[in-house]
């Protein structure tokens, strides 16, 4: 048997860095660039939703802030945790197999991106299902969800990513580096481990997607059904269709950036393709695209809503002081 093969550690017996790969999708530039303004819009947002939580008084709008809270939370952390390690990387060009020798650095990377791919994913699906069974389902709870079950899921769905993630760890798959050198994901092949992990998770991510497309399609028409309903529940279903916009768009966008990289696995996994580093640093260019993109989907709603309170303040502020309105309100005295 040959030596080298068995002194290889099992992370760098695919890909062995050094390796020379110059093509314009592996630039570090877009890491040094993306990852900042990455985590600059992900703690404004959470800035936002956090003002926007200290002035809501209504139950099913505060849930639905947790979860939008915990997904800023985890995009925030895994540009965070995975940026400090791709540009530290592209400034200083370390040797893996020097600082790395037993694989250790390298599985946390792809528990990583693992665990911080699939948590928006499960997350957005969960959030349909809260809007699904609150639209579609008022009188299923006798009150919304409590601030502190929405935590409990929150904490939940987190759990499930990271139980995913850590199978690897145990057999089920392996993670390995990856070219151009600077990060390190799940082997994609049709060997039976690795396929395993493959369609696990290529089919959670793409199962939560289908879930929220179908229950937000459905929470959308039935929404659209009751529109035109009584004034005295238009201000709560201001609310609800506000929530809904925020879904569609992560949805949408979730849709956009990650699919290309859950079908391209699903497919690896499937028929045994040789993996194409071009395709899989574009499939996670675009995935990263997600954790730019949400954070201004709250930051933007905020400021329409505020933008039509201060409209709403404008125009009924003449018509409280009108003093026609007075007498219709208080005086007893005749009308014209």
């Amino acid at each position: 048997m040959n030596l080298s093969n068995e002194t290889t550690p099992q992370c760098f017996s695919i890909n062995n860095p050094p390796f020379i790969y110059n093509h314009t999708i592996a630039s570090s530039y877009f890491s040094i660039v993306f990852s900042p303004l990455g985590l600059t819009f992900n703690l404004i947002a959470f800035v936002v939703l956090l003002k926007s939580f200290q002035r809501t008084h209504s139950r099913s709008r505060s849930s639905f802030l947790v979860f939008l809270c915990g997904l800023v939370v985890t995009d925030f952390m895994g540009l965070l945790v995975t940026g400090i390690i791709v540009i530290t990387f592209h400034f200083t060009q370390f040797n893996w197999r020097r600082l790395d020798p037993h694989c250790h650095f390298c599985n946390f990377m792809g528990m990583s991106m693992v665990f911080y791919g699939l948590c928006p994913l499960l997350l957005g699906a969960t959030m349909a299902v809260e809007r699904f069974v609150g639209i579609n389902r008022p009188f299923a709870r006798s009150t919304s969800m409590p601030k502190s079950r929405a935590v409990s899921i929150v904490l939940m769905v987190w759990a499930v990513a990271g139980c995913i993630s850590l199978l690897p760890l145990v057999g089920v798959g392996s993670y390995h580096m990856q070219i151009p050198g600077s990060w390190c994901f799940f082997n994609i092949s049709s060997k039976a481990s690795d396929m395993v992990f493959c369609l696990l998770f290529s089919l959670v991510g793409l199962l939560s997607i289908a879930v929220s497309f179908l229950l937000n399609t459905v929470s959308v028409v039935t929404l659209v059904k009751v529109c035109c309903g009584q004034d005295g529940t238009q201000r709560r279903r201001d609310y609800e269709v506000e929530m809904m916009v925020q879904l569609i768009w992560i949805m949408m966008i979730a849709t956009i950036c990650w699919c290309p990289l859950l079908i391209y696995s699903l497919k690896g996994a499937v028929y045994g393709k040789p993996v194409e580093p071009d395709f899989m640093l574009l499939g996670l260019r675009m995935a990263t695209f997600n954790q730019l993109c949400d954070p201004w989907v709250y930051i933007l709603c905020q400021e329409s809503r505020l933008r039509r309170v201060k409209t709403a303040n404008v125009y009924s502020a003449p018509y409280l002081y009108s003093p026609h309105i007075a007498l219709g309100c208080g005086s007893s005295g005749p009308h014209p």
